[in-house]
């Protein structure tokens, strides 16, 4: 059991230059196998998953340079080996998004068959199965495993996904490239890191058509080249530093290149009496005297803040917002339209002596305000949870204890540095 061990009360103020985007850094890695030109990748965060990605590269014959200190990572999948085995990494739902880049390499990649999901509630691999064979692949379940095979006759194809989702979305792109021809997806997902796989595919020359809308066409068929490529700033990491500094008090600034990206999260902080300010590459929070929240015109209906695909606000920058919530005067509704399991970790605010009532699996009602205490908390395995718990107790005055903490490692190995950085006290504990 790893615990954050948390002495609240600081006023938390500073700058801070946020990592690269997990969501964005592992399906440019997964896409990185479509070309046998080298590429260079700049701003990669030393974390869980990347090393996975990179320990399964090496067992593929690639030839891969990581220099962790400059956080640059150098590919060359032009030493593949033909007989190497395609058997994905297990435990990491990214690894799926290799499989376009092993079939149109060696015909053949094999996931294990139980890929539930994670505590956020069930990840269905049935919309990647969908495009795989409508792009030409053959699926079959041998034992304990699912084995994709390439037929050597895809072609292009269009899809109406019935979900917008992020990963099949990705996909489908990358599967589409494999194949000869123009091939279109309705309803795609566009949030900013599927934005961000698509600027490094048309680095490589892939001609992508609608980039960052819900229909995207793609001409498969073409030689890609290689790229040097800088991943941006995680806007999730920007959106939790802003938070930070709302619920202790404080005033923190993040480095932010694409603001564009954060209109609605913006004036979702103002639903607590918040501002956010961004100029010249900086995101600024100075935190108002008390966090209240907006009361709304239509008098009999609660403040929400809904969470969907975007560009609603997204699933995962939810609980940061609960966590203002807490500690915000008036009653918010969340409601999370994504996960069945996404909210069921608030029992662990009320050990703080929060008031909160789940309505249903989907929507959660918090009446801020009220004195919270030092608390030892539990913390499911979900990133912005943990750090949602962490924002909690550094607003509280004594001591707290985070456990299972360690998700926030998977996606921002600098973040703990960062928040003592700022003014904060908190060490780790085994």
């Amino acid at each position: 059991m790893t615990a954050l061990l948390v002495r609240g009360g600081p006023r938390l103020s500073g700058r801070i230059e946020p990592s690269a985007n997990k969501n964005a850094v592992l399906p440019v890695l997964c896409a990185t196998l479509l070309t046998d030109a080298p590429v260079t990748l700049r701003n990669v965060p030393e974390i869980t998953d990347v090393l996975r990605i990179v320990e399964f590269f090496g067992e593929l014959g690639s030839t891969v340079t990581w220099d962790k200190a400059a956080k640059r990572l150098d590919i060359d999948h032009s030493t593949v080996r033909k007989t190497a085995k395609a058997r994905l990494p297990q435990a990491m739902r990214a690894s799926i998004m290799m499989i376009p880049g092993l079939l149109a390499r060696l015909g053949e990649a094999r996931l294990e068959h139980e890929v539930k999901g994670c505590t956020l509630g069930a990840r269905e691999i049935d919309p990647h199965v969908a495009v795989f064979r409508a792009l030409g692949a053959q699926v079959a379940q041998e034992g304990p495993e699912i084995v994709f095979r390439s037929t050597g006759k895809g072609q292009a194809t269009r899809m109406w996904l019935e979900y917008a989702s992020v990963t099949t979305t990705e996909n489908f792109i990358l599967s589409a490239l494999t194949v000869k021809g123009t091939s279109q997806i309705v309803n795609a997902a566009c949030e900013p890191h599927v934005q961000e796989m698509c600027s490094f595919l048309e680095l490589l020359g892939a001609p992508i058509i609608g980039k960052g809308t819900s229909m995207v066409s793609v001409e498969g068929g073409k030689e890609l080249g290689g790229a040097d490529y800088t991943f941006i700033e995680d806007f999730h990491e920007i959106a939790t530093f802003l938070a930070l500094a709302a619920v202790t008090g404080g005033d923190i600034a993040v480095r932010n290149a694409h603001p564009e990206h954060f209109m609605l999260i913006d004036r979702t902080f103002e639903k607590f009496g918040a501002e956010v300010k961004h100029e010249n590459g900086w995101s600024r929070l100075i935190a108002p005297e008390r966090l209240k929240v907006e009361e709304n015109f239509t008098s009999h209906l609660i403040t929400k803040v809904e969470a969907a695909p975007w560009p609603y606000i997204p699933a995962d920058l939810l609980p940061i917002f609960i966590a203002l919530g807490v500690k915000a005067e008036g009653q918010t509704m969340f409601w999370n339209k994504v996960y069945e399991g996404g909210l069921t970790w608030h029992t662990e605010l009320s050990l703080f002596g929060a008031h909160t009532l789940l309505c249903d699996p989907h929507r959660l009602i918090t009446f801020g305000g009220n004195h919270l205490a030092p608390a030892t908390v539990t913390s499911p395995y979900i990133i912005r949870v943990a750090i949602a718990l962490l924002m909690v107790a550094s607003s509280v005055e004594g001591e707290s204890r985070i456990l299972d903490a360690d998700p926030i490692r998977r996606a921002h190995p600098g973040f703990v540095d960062n928040f003592v950085a700022l003014g904060a006290d908190v060490q780790w504990e085994a």
